[in-house]
């Protein structure tokens, strides 16, 4: 009786630029941060708010309001990504929080589905964010569809300087060949964000731009085709992030972090995707540590799978899909043919079947893991045969997602 007098005084609405100081006290409460970590983060007094109105701006928020205050919110930041070497515009989900004596009257239940029928409307056929946990989103739909694989290597096992015909330049981390080498990388990588200027604004948000440096690789025809960022700090070589187009480049950023062996006792390190790293060392006893990283969610099943590459469908199948959440995604989905190189999506079942959860079809699609997978979780119901086949029409691609917002 209580939590219902309490929603009777709330308003579900908009969040505009006029609510900016609110929409930053929320996240900074919420999510704990001080202001030590702002000026550590190289952020002057206000800056960090200021710094949030392009996003706000940009983003669609909604929120539940007491009155003027805003109680609860949740912010639709607007990307782009590489799904399979289809281009789709994606809504990453960020600024999720509630003040605790709201919390517990499903505020964010509604959010969310308020959230869904924006994409939805906006054509952002499928959602990406970082889970700060991964049951109440799974309870949500969102399933994860990255890892991110930290890494330790002492001094002493860094690989062996090694002959590349090109070299590497250090240049500053907003140098054009960086930008074009990343974009070049993205757009042939499946998972991957398609970063514009606001969302390179975002990729630096938590860094101190004193700490930032860029070394990219050259080829011998002087085209960039690799690019490490990274810093320097109490003897540590810190990657920030590693792209490469090529086995060359690769080999030529190693020798590049590897020629620091006088300065340093070890590098630290993050990769975005079951990459063994181990394995191309020559001494492969390092520390490796494999952590979730970014959750999916297919927004609109019949929109998403009417885009989706599948290789080689030879014969109608169809998706018997769950929605807790998107009441549009509940059904049968089959992929009936292609017309104009897009899939024909109907209602009505034709071939073998197979049943899952909005959160296992998105895991799925994505190839975080394969079907069989998931059927020995018994998270997909179909039989044998249809699970080889979705193993043979879902490119074998993995994600590669390696942005925070």
């Amino acid at each position: 009786m209580a939590n219902l007098k309490i929603r009777e005084k709330l308003t579900l609405k908009p969040v505009d630029k006029d609510h900016l100081e609110q929409f930053n006290k929320l996240l900074r409460y919420v999510f704990q941060v001080t202001s030590k970590d702002l000026l550590d983060s190289g952020y002057e007094d206000g800056e960090l708010i200021r710094s949030k109105l392009p996003m706000l701006e940009r983003a669609d928020v909604f929120g539940w309001f007491n009155e003027d205050n805003l109680v609860s919110q949740i912010c639709i930041y607007p990307c782009t990504v590489n799904i399979h070497g289809r281009i789709y515009d994606m809504g990453g989900i960020t600024g999720v929080g509630t003040y605790p004596e709201y919390a517990g009257i499903g505020l964010m239940n509604d959010l969310v589905r308020v959230a869904l029928g924006a994409m939805r409307e906006k054509g952002q056929w499928i959602s990406y964010l970082y889970p700060y946990s991964v049951p109440f989103y799974r309870h949500k739909g969102w399933e994860i569809m990255s890892d991110v694989l930290s890494y330790t290597i002492p001094d002493t096992r860094l690989p062996k300087q090694v002959d590349v015909p090109g070299y590497v330049e250090r240049v500053g981390v907003d140098h054009p060949d960086v930008l074009e080498t990343y974009d070049h990388f993205a757009r042939r990588t499946h998972g991957a964000l398609i970063r514009g200027e606001d969302d390179w604004e975002e990729y630096w948000r938590w860094e101190n731009e004193d700490e930032r440096t860029a070394a990219v690789y050259y080829n011998e025809d002087r085209v960039p085709t690799g690019f490490v960022i990274y810093r320097v700090e109490e003897d540590i070589f810190h990657i920030k992030e590693m792209i490469y187009l090529d086995m060359e480049s690769r080999r030529g950023l190693w020798n590049f972090i590897s020629a620091h062996f006088s300065m340093i006792d070890e590098v630290q390190g993050k990769i975005y995707k079951n990459e063994p790293l181990a394995f191309f060392l020559d001494d492969s006893e390092i520390t490796e540590t494999i952590t979730p990283y970014y959750m999916a969610r297919i927004v609109d099943v019949k929109a998403f799978l009417e885009r989706f590459p599948f290789a080689g469908v030879k014969a109608p199948f169809h998706f018997i899909v769950s929605d807790p959440a998107a009441e549009w995604n509940n059904g049968i989905f089959c992929i009936a043919g292609s017309e104009n190189g897009r899939n024909v999506i109907s209602s009505e079942p034709q071939g073998p079947s197979v049943k899952l959860t909005i959160q296992t079809l998105s895991s799925l699609l994505m190839n975080y893991r394969s079907a069989s997978y998931f059927a020995d979780l018994e998270r997909i119901e179909a039989d044998a045969e249809t699970i080889k086949m979705l193993e043979s029409v879902i490119p074998n691609q993995e994600p590669y997602f390696s942005d925070y917002f």
